[in-house]
């Protein structure tokens, strides 16, 4: 039987999802629990890679079971699970379900804090020059990447991706003038490795001066490196909203 596991991470203090030597991983972690409840290797399959720090509000894995599960499985797995991992749900799946290829979109959240908060420094970036960017011209820029498909300009160096074509669906700025804050949000078919934190990095050149737009659409243009490309740091940076047809 085929099972879907959908669950939230706070990703402080692994190594990003995919199992690596390095350190503790979510898969790894993931993977160790089941192995505790079902009594044999259970390798998942997981909707996607995210980078050491970045977290997720529901990220979905696949894995194949002998054993008829329910979801008091979620239960059991919630009590042998470290406290930086939340398992939500179980559903079984027909036999060639695919939690990566299957998913129709996927959207992220990036959170930048204009105040320095002690309760959200491992969830969102405390930016000190902040209350000084330009929101209009980053929303202007953030729009702009609708009218593009391929993002090389977004795409970290020495990665074996085979296409650099993705089908952005939003992206947009939100400001909450009340608790000083704002959130980039982006829903695509697809996204490159590193692209989100480069994005929000150029929103950030965009609005403090130190890129123009007339910069972005040349180097979205001609498919280059961004002059003064800044990567945002991954801890504030959410995966979301993972769809299915089936789900």
């Amino acid at each position: 039987m085929r099972y879907f596991l959908e669950f939230a991470y706070n990703g402080t203090r692994f190594w990003g999802y995919q199992a690596q030597k390095n350190g503790s991983t979510v898969q790894q972690t993931v993977e160790k629990a089941l192995f505790k409840l079902l009594r044999c290797a259970t390798p998942i399959m997981g909707c996607g890679r995210t980078d050491s720090g970045v977290h997720a509000l529901q990220y979905f894995a696949h894995f194949d079971s002998a054993t008829l599960l329910d979801q008091q499985f979620i239960y059991r797995l919630n009590n042998v699970i470290g406290p930086d991992i939340t398992f939500q749900n179980l559903y079984p799946v027909h036999p060639t379900a695919h939690a990566r290829f299957d998913a129709i979109s996927r959207s992220y959240s990036y959170h930048i804090d204009f105040n320095r908060n002690p309760f959200r420094q491992e969830t969102s970036y405390f930016c000190s020059y902040a209350a000084r960017l330009d929101i209009q011209k980053m929303q202007t820029a953030a729009k702009l990447l609708l009218d593009y498909q391929d993002f090389k300009s977004f795409c970290k160096s020495k990665t074996d991706v085979k296409t650099t074509l993705c089908e952005l669906r939003a992206s947009s700025w939100h400001f909450d003038e009340k608790e000083a804050t704002l959130t980039y949000q982006v829903t695509a078919n697809r996204f490159l490795r590193g692209m989100i934190r480069l994005i929000v990095g150029m929103s950030l050149n965009v609005g403090k001066n130190k890129l123009s737009l007339d910069e972005l659409t040349e180097a979205l243009e001609k498919r280059q490196i961004l002059p003064h490309a800044l990567s945002a740091p991954a801890k504030g940076l959410f995966l979301r909203d993972i769809l299915y047809e089936y789900l």
